[in-house]
């Protein structure tokens, strides 16, 4: 028996052989490929600026340096999510501090945001879990009403719109992270992006991915010394991504619609599978969304019953996510375990089924089968 893996990248020939071509040319670290691929998410998000990095994590670290997050500072984000959207904060001095969820979504509940507020607080990270976008509108109000910066999470969320707007468009936020790691909906390998319309945004960023280090004339401030001349303005990392992984990437993207697509399709099928089915609970879809499915996430009692089942069958089902403040680093810091008792009791039961574009009709068909059959009882 074949197992189903819950995600896999899709990688064909037409993606191996641009990878092939980039690596014989005279690039291979940051070259024209970056410049393009920046520029094609870019358009396809429908904001100005994108800045590539080496991952989501990267871009996260790097979205928080550019909304000058410091020592002291507190950031509200979900507790449902990988842990690189809280560590990016303490990363840079800050505290994350966590709100709950919303039990219909599992997103971020914006009226938790608006109690968590301090006079400490410098911004929001909110997290569109399982490719569902967030209350933007909502959130954006409350970050206006209190200055406080908007970083959108959306690395489960490429292909996703809200209201109308892709995500990524940044229309109710400052910055916004996207990731190309093996699993989300196009790939790099590893691989991030920021994506702002705010230019101060976008020259602390190229800054930060590159040690701090410009050669741009117009930013130097000493600009006469001669064509090898760099300044390093501020502390920075080597964050960058090279230029056959955006060839890959530039290649992906040509394919995210049909990726996404797929995706729908699949989300749609469980949907109809499990509507009446009492013991399955799935994540809903608000009107005006449309989710990019990164995941398929099912709630359901006895859940480690379910999960060694569907395991044992060869469903390769996972679990997103333990809330990061269970952690036990997270733990030695103060946080303690009841803090989002809604997010609690999602992670109690949440099971993230098999999804993804490669994946075939009677692999799906499989998936469904195995779950009712775990629902059963010994």
């Amino acid at each position: 028996m074949v197992n189903i893996p819950y995600a896999t990248q899709w990688i064909d020939e037409e993606d191996v052989k641009v990878v092939a071509e980039a690596l014989k040319s005279d690039w291979l670290t940051q070259g024209p490929k970056v410049k393009e691929f920046e520029e094609k998410v870019a358009a396809y998000c429908g904001t100005k600026y994108a800045v590539a990095l080496n991952s989501g994590t990267s871009a996260l670290h790097a979205a928080c340096f550019a909304a000058a997050i410091g020592k002291g500072d507190e950031v509200i984000t979900s507790p449902i999510t990988f842990v690189a959207t809280a560590n990016c904060v303490l990363y840079c001095g800050g505290k994350p501090v966590f709100a709950d969820v919303c039990p219909d979504t599992i997103n971020i509940d914006p009226e938790e945001i608006s109690e968590k507020i301090t006079a400490r607080t410098k911004a929001i990270i909110p997290v569109h879990f399982a490719g569902n976008p967030s209350a933007m509108e909502e959130i954006n109000k409350i970050a206006k009403e209190n200055d406080l910066v908007v970083i959108e999470d959306a690395c489960h969320a490429l292909g996703a719109e809200y209201k109308g707007s892709k995500i990524g468009s940044c229309k109710y936020s400052d910055m916004t992270v996207l990731s190309f790691h093996a699993v989300k909906h196009i790939t790099t390998g590893e691989g991030g992006v920021v994506l702002t319309n705010e230019k101060t945004y976008y020259d602390k960023l190229l800054l930060f991915r590159s040690h701090g280090i410009t050669k741009e004339n117009d930013l130097l401030l000493k600009n006469d010394e001669g064509a090898w001349y760099y300044e390093m303005q501020t502390i920075g990392f080597n964050y960058r991504l090279t230029d056959f992984q955006s060839a890959l990437g530039i290649n992906q993207l040509a394919k995210l619609d049909g990726f996404v697509k797929r995706r729908r399709e699949i989300a749609k099928r469980y949907d109809e599978a499990f509507a009446d089915l009492d013991k399955v609970v799935a994540l809903l879809e608000k009107e005006g969304n449309k989710s990019s499915y990164h995941l398929y996430v099912i709630q359901v009692e006895d859940r480690r019953r379910v999960f060694d089942k569907l395991r044992g069958a060869g469903v390769l089902v996972n679990v997103h996510y333990i809330p990061v403040y269970w952690q036990p680093y997270y733990q030695k810091m103060g946080y303690r375990r009841g803090e989002c008792p809604k997010a609690e009791a999602y992670y109690a039961q949440a099971i993230t089924l098999s999804l993804y574009p490669k994946m075939a009709d009677e692999d799906v068909l499989r998936v469904i089968d195995s779950v009712k059959e775990a629902l059963k009882q010994d």
